[in-house]
Order: structure tokens, then sequence, then C-alpha cells
């Protein structure tokens, strides 16, 4: 004969406790100690451009309010030489209107110098007033999201970098593409020659907390490259370190680096200028040239963004 079993009461408290910590402080756990998993980008962009904006001086050490799209001005006239084609310079002002407003989103303060972008308001020309007033108000967009991101840099000496490659985000639209427009760039081919005692002095200043053992020529070598052909890692000593961080370490122009050693000295040759994610200046100052409009230029070094409005 069956006995009905009697429920105990704290057994059926256990049991809730336990369901509420799966549903509920679980997965805000994980959004508190891992947000990377689950952040998105931005939320659906609304069309809304600030009037004004407060940007720090360094140089007075005070913050300033002005026009928002005067801003723009004065970041393009410092970012790119108005000598160059005027679609060209319609694309700058559309790539950094679109990263102030994600700055300004995410509640980040702007500045003039390259941490944020470098601004300038006395060297303005009429041509690049013409095309930021001619692409007033527009920003990149991203599956209906601002693109943050929308980072640019000099020269790319023939290909981009995916942005994960360079920095530690992935974005869709920082992908990898070849950039041939680029006759006119400087920084091509350019060479530092040092002893390996002198290369070996920088490196470990430039990573005091790192170990590298004797530095010689047998133990300098580059382990891989990324897509876009810069160095992804290179070992030095008993250590290996990013080429990202080599360039910082050495000053170099660029992470597209050559490197020739023999017993007493290492000669590293950089091509192209900057990090290599987003739009290459150059580049698309070289597909203005043959025709392409800032639309063109900005859809082909952010992949799969439109211009909005």
């Amino acid at each position: 004969m069956f006995h009905r079993r009697k429920i105990d009461p704290r057994h059926i408290a256990v049991y809730v406790i336990c369901m509420l910590v799966l549903i509920v402080l679980l997965p805000y756990a994980s959004i508190k100690l891992f947000p990377r998993i689950l952040e998105k980008e931005a939320t659906p962009y609304g069309g809304k451009i600030p009037e004004t904006v407060e940007i720090y001086i360094t140089k007075q050490d005070k913050s300033v309010t002005i026009p928002f799209e005067e801003y723009i001005q004065g970041v393009v006239a410092s970012e790119m030489p108005d000598s160059f084609e005027e679609e060209a310079l319609k694309a700058q002002a559309v790539a950094s209107r679109t990263y102030a407003l994600g700055r300004i989103n995410a509640g980040t303060d702007l500045c003039d110098t390259v941490h944020c972008q470098v601004y300038r308001s006395d060297n303005i020309s009429k041509k690049v007033k013409d095309a930021v007033n001619d692409t007033k108000g527009q920003v990149l967009l991203y599956d209906g999201n601002l693109a943050a991101h929308a980072l640019f840099f000099s020269s790319s000496a023939g290909k981009t970098e995916n942005s994960q490659d360079v920095f530690s985000g992935t974005f869709p639209y920082l992908v990898s593409v070849s950039s041939s427009y680029e006759p006119g760039a400087t920084h091509k081919k350019e060479t530092q020659t040092m002893t390996i005692s002198q290369f070996a002095e920088k490196i470990r200043t430039a990573f005091p907390k790192l170990n590298f053992g004797e530095i010689n020529s047998s133990n300098i070598e580059i382990k891989s490259r990324s897509e876009g052909g810069r160095v992804s890692e290179i070992q030095i000593g008993s250590q290996t370190i990013s080429g990202t961080d080599l360039r910082g370490a050495l000053d170099l122009y660029s992470a597209r680096i050559k490197i020739s050693v023999n017993r007493k000295e290492i000669t590293l040759t950089t091509s192209g200028s900057g990090h290599g994610v987003g739009m290459s200046q150059y580049g698309a100052n070289g597909m203005a040239k043959k025709g392409k409009s800032y639309r063109e230029i900005l859809s082909h070094y952010y992949q799969g963004t439109e211009v909005s409005r």
C-alpha cells in the first residue's frame, strides 16, 4: 500500500529560490560580469543631431560650447588636407560627424586632440565649409543603428584592417578591404636602422614588466600577420608582443612592417600611416579622383553602411 508523501514547505522555498536565481539573478549577473557578450553598439538612430557641443580646448585648459556643425568643420580642416578632392572631404565630414555623435551618445567628453578628433577653428577654408554644409546632419548607419566607430586613418599601403585585429572590439562594418587608390600617399617604405642593443633598450623601456631575456639577431622574428598585412605578433627574445605594441614602442608610422636583421643591426621598413582600421584618407582621395562620390567612398570603407537622409 502506497502512502502520500507529505510536502515539506522548506523544500518549496528552496525550489522557488533556485528558480529565481536561474530566471532573474543569473542573467543579471551575466550582463554585469560579461557586458561585451550582450552589448549592442547603439540603439536605433532617431535622427537627432545636437545643436551645440562642448569641447575641451587643451591649450586653454577649459571647455567651450560651439555649434556642432562648426565643430565638424574644424575637425575636417584639421584631419584632412583641404587640397583633397571635394568628395573625399564630404566623406571625412560624414565619418567625423558619425564618430563625434557616437562619443556624445556614449556620454564621453570631446577634446581637440587625437584622443578624440583633432579640432582647430583657425584653419577652416571655404572648401571645407562647403563639404560640411553639403552633408549637414548626415551620419553613417549600419542596420538602422549609428555606426559609432567610424574610424579613419591616413594611408593603408594597399589594404585596411579588421577592427578586431587592431583593437579589442569587433564591428561588422570595420572589415579589411582593398585600398588601391593611394598613389599620392605619404609614408611609403620608410626605414629605421639601429643596433640590436639600441632596439633591445627601446623594447625593454617600453615594456618594463616583461622579461625578454637576451635579445639578439636569432630571436627577433615576425610570427604572424593580419589580413591587412600588418604584423600581428612578433617574437623578441623570450617574449611575443603585438605589432601594434611594437609600433608604439618604436614610434613607427604603421604596423605594416618588414624587418631585416643581421648580427649587429636591425632595419624596420614601414608602409602606410595610422592604425589601418576604417577609412583610408588617401584612399578616399584617390577614389574621389576616379570619380567616386562620397557615398560610394563611405560604403566601400565602412562595409554594409548607408548614409542617413
